[in-house]
């Protein structure tokens, strides 16, 4: 955490422990608006550090999906899925749009990721009526962790959070069919979702601030401070 102000240090701690604390709201009689506001503090903080590092567009693209990926944990819970899903949905957008202004000469086996991830999310629902609906969505997700891995971001901060993003996502629509709505499948979830997001604004974040070490092959990134 070296070369961070104080104010973002700070707050990415904050961010850890309310994204791990969360996991103990699920034992307790909280009202909703409190079990909300606790869900949605993990990643809302993570906007708010990778708003505070922000030094360039790309920067503040970052904490524009941080704050999307928030808005989709809260709507999730006060608006349903579909809704939240559409917040999600925008951010994968904003991700992609980020990922691809850095992206590099690499193969292009990422991509066969997409058939895949959109093949089994259509499959796995019960309810073949709203497999559509997750087939698509789980299109925008797919892209959005393609050009992640071929980005010049890290992948083992950035590359392997946008992959446990896809499998969070993934054991969600797995719920909806053969996977058991128990506590394992509920710590996968929200394990692979909150410390992928947390790689992924980590990865970004520290990449866009030493684009000549992070970022190689290129030298300073677009816009980059």
């Amino acid at each position: 955490m070296s070369g961070m102000s104080a104010a973002a240090r700070w707050t990415l701690i904050a961010s850890v422990i309310a994204g791990v604390s969360y996991v103990a709201s699920w034992g307790l009689t909280l009202p909703p608006g409190v079990e909300t506001a606790w869900k949605g503090a993990g990643v809302g903080l993570l906007a708010i550090h990778a708003a505070l590092r922000a030094r360039s567009l790309d920067g503040w693209l970052l904490a524009a999906v941080m704050a999307l990926g928030t808005g989709g944990d809260v709507l999730l819970e006060t608006h349903g899925l579909t809704v939240g899903a559409i917040s999600f949905l925008l951010g994968h957008v904003v991700a992609s749009g980020l990922y691809l202004r850095h992206r590099k000469a690499v193969s292009l086996v990422p991509l066969a990721l997409i058939p895949v991830v959109v093949a089994v999310s259509f499959l796995l629902p019960t309810d073949r009526a709203g497999a559509p609906g997750i087939a698509l969505y789980s299109l925008f997700l797919a892209v959005m962790a393609a050009v992640a891995l071929m980005s010049r971001f890290p992948f083992k901060t950035v590359g392997l959070g946008a992959l446990m993003f896809v499998v969070s996502d993934l054991l969600i629509f797995g719920r909806l069919g053969p996977l058991p709505d128990n506590l394992a499948t509920g710590l996968g979830v929200w394990g692979l979702y909150y410390f992928g997001q947390l790689l992924i604004c980590l990865g970004v974040a520290g990449a866009l601030a030493h684009p000549s070490t992070d970022l190689p092959g290129e030298g300073r990134g677009p816009d980059s401070a």
